[in-house]
């Protein structure tokens, strides 16, 4: 299908969706993650995590102060670094 087609099909989908013809398609949204039980957990400091997982330190600080929250990307890649620590900052150093 050619782009201007699939322009033209997502457009007609959306407008389906918005007169209620038709059910959005489900999203994934992923529970909320202790930005600062995971840290503590591998006993880092702020900063300490930050550069290990390529964070920035300003970040960990304002979701543990909950000023900010993860982004969707953000809290599965935290999700990840809390059930493989080692794997991830193997993979960064990579």
């Amino acid at each position: 299908m050619s782009f201007g087609k699939e322009l033209i099909a997502s457009a007609q989908e959306a407008l389906d969706i918005a007169e209620g013809k038709a059910e959005p398609a489900a999203v994934f949204v992923p529970e909320a993650v202790d930005v600062a039980a995971i840290r503590k957990s591998q006993g880092l400091s702020q900063s300490a995590f930050a550069e290990r997982y390529g964070l920035a330190e300003s970040a960990i600080r304002d979701w543990e102060q909950k000023r900010r929250s993860p982004d969707r990307a953000a809290m599965l890649f935290l999700k990840v670094i809390q059930l493989k620590p080692d794997v991830v900052a193997a993979a960064i150093r990579a």
